[in-house]
């Protein structure tokens, strides 16, 4: 289990803006970069804690505070979803992706960069995988799917739904994967953020548990390359 360091620092994207993030680092021995895509409620401490997870496996992480452009160091609480999708459908989704792009950057040490991403940034993954140099992208449970189905994937995709969410019901799933054969896509016992711990009406440990486990096998698989 690697050591880490954490800290809040600022990105600067390619049009001038300034944002937020939340990064665990762990060192020289690091074995890649995992940027983190938000939920609609921000840089929450629940996502800070999957930030964590995955550096004491030696990946570097971040976080990016996607809001920033709209409604700076603003984290919603889960029980107002309203205010967090209102303040994402505000932004413009071009320049999220100039965020997104920094954050990529950022973690780029000469061990490949993955973008994974829950709800809302588990389509911007997709979106990620399509238009970014980069090692791999995670969905977990991603919202807005078919938007991004008509572009190729540039790198190995992985992707988590869960059976009884409606972000993201049968029909769309099997257009992701008749869209992108090649993707690995898990199908949990479970509904949308089945994986977010925070919020224990939604969370279903055994269906979390599973997702993570085949996504550090997946991490270790690519960033092994």
């Amino acid at each position: 289990m690697a050591n880490i360091n954490e800290a809040m620092v600022q990105l600067k994207t390619s049009d001038g803006f300034t944002l937020d993030a939340f990064e665990a680092s762990v060192g020289d021995k690091r074995l890649g970069g995992v940027v983190i895509l938000q939920e609609i409620f921000g840089v929450t401490d629940q996502l800070k804690g999957v930030a964590r997870s995955y550096a004491k496996e030696g990946f570097d992480a971040i976080v990016p505070a996607l809001f920033d452009r709209a409604a700076p160091k603003s984290v919603i609480p889960f029980d107002q979803p309203d205010r967090g999708r209102e303040t994402m459908m505000s932004l413009n989704k071009d320049k999220t992706m100039l965020d997104i792009a920094a954050a990529v950057e950022r973690l780029n040490r000469g061990r490949g960069v993955t973008v994974m991403g829950f709800c809302w940034g588990g389509g911007l993954a997709l979106r990620s995988a399509c238009e970014l140099a980069l090692t791999s992208a995670v969905s977990f449970y991603g919202t807005m799917l078919p938007s991004y189905l008509g572009k190729t994937p540039k790198c190995p995709v992985l992707f988590h739904f869960g059976a009884t969410d409606t972000h993201s019901p049968p029909d769309v799933i099997e257009a992701v994967k008749k869209a992108i054969p090649s993707a690995e896509t898990y199908t949990y016992e479970a509904g949308h953020a089945f994986a977010n711990e925070a919020r224990p009406n939604f969370y279903v440990k055994a269906a979390a548990e599973s997702a993570h486990a085949h996504t550090l096998a997946f991490l270790r698989k690519v960033h092994a390359k």
